[in-house]
């Protein structure tokens, strides 16, 4: 293995969400060993795709301001050319959990409220099976932190909602399972007091990337 509730913190989110995470969500299933699908779109807000660019794409747990890569879906990727990737996700990354998420992480765009760190988008919080691997002590940590740095609830959430839908170029990347490590190691984690400080939880399991759901849904 290696690599907040209230409706004003849900809008702050929500004003600084560009990629807009349809798969996973946190209905979605995810098998070790079997080829899954990440999908996006632009959620009409700024900064839109383009200026977002190329990111790193993995699979993350860990808690609102501590987040640990597990597997790089992909090292470079242009969300604005492309709106899906197919990848095997490593079984050995971790255990049968729904503590996951996938991160987008723009190689070049700031984070508007703080540039020192990346601009970032997070899916919902998902379920991994016929896994493997286990969390180590530091990432369990993590994972236990949530009951002060919370990500997500339990709850079901819905990648459409009333979102607002909006063309982007067409086309895929696959992803094999090997060499998908990278240095990042568990043992090792991100430690994050600000860009990864803004992500908004929601009733609905939502990070930034899914406050639009959120809003157009239930505005909780």
């Amino acid at each position: 293995m290696f690599s907040k509730v209230v409706i004003s913190l849900a809008l702050a989110a929500s004003v600084l969400a560009n990629v807009f995470i349809t798969s996973p969500v946190a209905t979605t299933t995810f098998t070790g060993g079997q080829q899954a699908t990440i999908t996006w779109q632009d959620d009409g807000l700024t900064p839109n795709l383009t200026t977002f660019g190329a990111a790193l794409v993995g699979i993350y747990t860990g808690n609102a301001n501590q987040q640990t890569l597990l597997q790089t879906v992909s090292a470079s990727v242009d969300v604005s050319t492309t709106t899906s990737i197919v990848f095997t996700p490593d079984a050995t990354i971790g255990p049968n959990s729904n503590e996951y998420f996938v991160r987008f992480t723009s190689l070049n765009l700031k984070d508007a409220t703080n540039s020192q760190f990346p601009a970032e988008a997070f899916s919902a919080k998902f379920t991994m099976t016929s896994m493997t691997g286990t969390f180590n002590s530091t990432v369990q940590a993590e994972i236990n932190g949530q009951s002060t740095a919370p990500i997500g609830a339990t709850a079901t959430s819905s990648a459409s909602g009333t979102m607002k839908t909006v063309a982007t170029t067409s086309g895929s990347v696959s992803v094999s399972a090997s060499g998908t490590k990278t240095s990042t190691s568990a043992s090792s984690t991100a430690t994050k007091t600000g860009a990864a400080g803004k992500v908004g939880v929601t009733g609905i399991t939502c990070f930034v990337g899914a406050a639009a759901s959120l809003l157009g849904a239930v505005l909780l």
